[in-house]
């Protein structure tokens, strides 16, 4: 799965560690997200999403297999 946080973070001037400590989880975490080594569980996905006032599939491109 992809994923728009890194664009949308540097339109908005938002770091990484802002944005993980919004959400509860490490910047690492953020991180592994922007560069695809990890999925968000669905909420997480939700709570991002709705941090940047956005659908889930605005933020975040499913990619059939």
């Amino acid at each position: 799965m992809k994923n728009r946080i890194e664009e949308i973070r540097g339109e908005r001037g938002i770091r990484q560690e802002e944005l993980a400590k919004a959400m509860g989880v490490s910047r690492q975490t953020i991180s592994s997200l922007e560069n695809g080594r990890y999925n968000p569980s669905i909420m997480l996905a939700h709570n991002i999403a709705r941090y940047f006032g956005m659908t889930i599939e605005e933020v975040f491109i499913f990619e059939e297999e």
